[in-house]
């Protein structure tokens, strides 16, 4: 994985010197919260409803065991002693107290990390395939070119004050894993005729108070332009975006209103003083970075371990683990596991601090020492032996990392909402707590196949509800916490926004809706399909009339209408 070199470091430096002196400044009250608040956003604190928040970022969601054990050292000495690991393959903590926040930059340096620009008004982190350099259906490996993005967009003086937030995304794989299409700029790895490597580009993605798939605006970009191509993006947008409503500044916005041909029209333009400027990548900077990401020293082994395939044969729970969290290698004899964090009980993507130590030592005595965070908010060590797949799943069973749930309806992703979050209109977490106990069922779970359940406490849609299978989106309803749900979303290569179905419930309601949902979905499915599937071929209306058949108010704790 990538190290720093003298650059990083100096960077890391200066930048933690001058927000010390910032802190100082503010709390000796020579700076007001006002003048402070661009400046700690800048290395990503947030004020939330009971302390201040610290989002530290994970390029394209890539950890060492030595960053990894900094969390934990983090978690349980400067917060409550567990992180939550978001949907930007981040990691935040909840209970920060300001005038420790330079000594945890300090900290994080220490192990070649940091938070500059997981807030504010520019590039954002970013986010790949958490599968990268190990998918089978692998073109390319993403992480060079997602590196050379980090470094590249760094503290760019040009774009440092954009409109709004910016995100972008690189899938290196056949299927999408990456959830591009809901990002401002995706970046897919294809071939052209010629077997040359580029990207299809596409821009405008996006959810919150306007959900959109981005548009593709070229479908071959030769990988030597893409720094340059995506600054003509981002001078386009830089110039043109909206700066008069917040709510209307994003890139999507811009895409919309003028049009994905015109936009790209402008792009083209703007490239043409740039194509051939000093940004554009060259073969040798592509092989520096991607020297970086040599394969492990993988060893020549069986393709069948026959203890494997006798605890397999032995053990039906661990057989329900391997279906659900583990994947196929590109390596024979090897497997990608992914460690749920969506126990029953337990907050989406909370992590103890004794959780994420023993996920280090989990990663450095089996998975060369390296892991990943995965933008469903859950983790992954990507190169385990066959043979050691019984012993891991003992272990991480043991720490409560073993639900075998991955991609099933009780793997919910979740933001903090209204329990931290001062911009949620409702709790996101208790909602997910009370949904994952209603099916908390494994052979029931395993019927109903493939579900995604996304949960955002308010639009800024943090938890992606817009490309839930079931979405739920909290709202406020004359100071009360109701929530909204939608069905027909979806990520990857045939990403949908969710249709909403009708009038929001009440939180006692909302497991029986998921629930009346379900139930449509198992009534009406034919063989073989998915949930997602279903909904297309049917629609919502069989789902809304199961919803807001009448009996739901009895259903309902103190006579709360669904219909309100």
């Amino acid at each position: 994985m990538y190290q720093y070199d003298q650059y990083d470091h100096l960077i890391a430096k200066e930048r933690i010197a001058q927000y010390r002196d910032q802190v100082r400044r503010r709390l000796s009250n020579e700076l007001t919260e006002e003048e402070f608040l661009p400046l700690r956003l800048q290395n990503g604190l947030y004020l939330q409803r009971h302390a201040y928040m610290l989002r530290i970022a994970v390029p394209y969601g890539l950890l060492s065991t030595k960053q990894m054990r900094m969390f934990a050292y983090i978690a349980r000495n400067y917060d409550r002693g567990y992180g939550h690991f978001t949907t930007r393959q981040n990691i935040q903590f909840n209970w920060i107290d300001l005038e420790q926040t330079p000594d945890i930059l300090q900290h994080l340096a220490s192990v070649e990390m940091h938070a500059n620009q997981t807030s504010g008004n520019c590039i954002r982190n970013i986010t790949s395939d958490e599968f990268a350099g190990v998918a089978v259906d692998e073109i390319i490996d993403p992480r060079p070119y997602a590196e050379i993005l980090r470094q590249w967009s760094t503290f760019h003086p040009e774009f440092a004050y954009l409109p709004r937030k910016f995100k972008i995304a690189i899938n290196g794989s056949v299927e999408d894993r990456a959830a591009i299409a809901v990002h401002d700029i995706g970046l897919t790895v294809v071939h052209n005729a010629s077997g040359e490597v580029g990207f299809r580009v596409m821009v405008g993605g996006g959810m919150g108070r306007t959900p959109i798939l981005g548009s593709v605006i070229r479908e071959f970009l030769p990988w030597q332009h893409m720094m340059t191509y995506i600054e003509a993006i981002m001078r386009v947008y830089n110039q043109y975006g909206r700066r008069d409503n917040k709510y209307k500044a994003r890139i999507k916005i811009l895409v919309k209103a003028i049009g994905a041909e015109e936009f790209a029209r402008q792009v083209e333009q703007e490239w043409l003083d740039l194509k051939d400027s000093p940004s554009t990548l060259t073969a040798e900077e592509l092989n520096r970075v991607a020297d970086y990401f040599t394969p492990h020293a993988y060893e020549t082994l069986p393709a069948v371990d026959a203890a494997f395939e006798a605890h397999k044969a032995e053990n039906k729970a661990f057989t329900n683990w391997l279906k659900r969290n583990v994947k196929p290698h590109k390596v024979p004899g090897y497997a990608i596991v992914v460690l749920s964090l969506k126990k029953v009980g337990v907050a989406p993507g909370d992590a103890t601090a004794e959780q994420i130590d023993f996920v280090a030592d989990l990663a450095d005595r089996y998975s060369f020492g390296q892991l990943r965070v995965t933008h469903e908010q859950n983790l992954v060590l990507a190169d385990i032996r066959q043979s050691d797949l019984f012993a891991v799943w003992q272990e991480a069973k043991a720490q409560g990392l073993a639900t075998p749930n991955i991609g099933l309806i009780t793997d919910i992703i979740c933001c903090p909402g209204g329990d931290f979050c001062s911009l949620a209109n409702a709790k996101s977490i208790p909602i997910a707590q009370a949904i994952a106990e209603r099916f908390d069922d494994l052979d029931y779970q395993h019927d109903i196949g493939e579900m995604e359940l996304n949960i955002s406490g308010c639009i800024n849609a943090c938890g992606h509800h817009h490309v839930g299978n079931i979405g739920v989106l909290g709202v406020d309803k004359d100071g009360s916490e109701w929530y909204q749900v939608s069905i027909g979303g979806a990520q990857g290569n045939e990403s949908s926004v969710g249709k909403i179905i009708g009038p929001s419930f009440s939180a006692t309601q909302m497991p029986e809706v998921v629930e009346r949902i379900v139930k449509v979905y198992l009534r009406d499915r034919i063989e073989g399909e998915r949930f997602i599937d279903t909904t297309r071929r049917l629609g919502i209306t069989p789902f809304k009339d199961a919803v807001y058949a009448t009996s739901i108010k009895s259903d309902a704790l103190r006579g709360e209408d669904a219909y309100a």
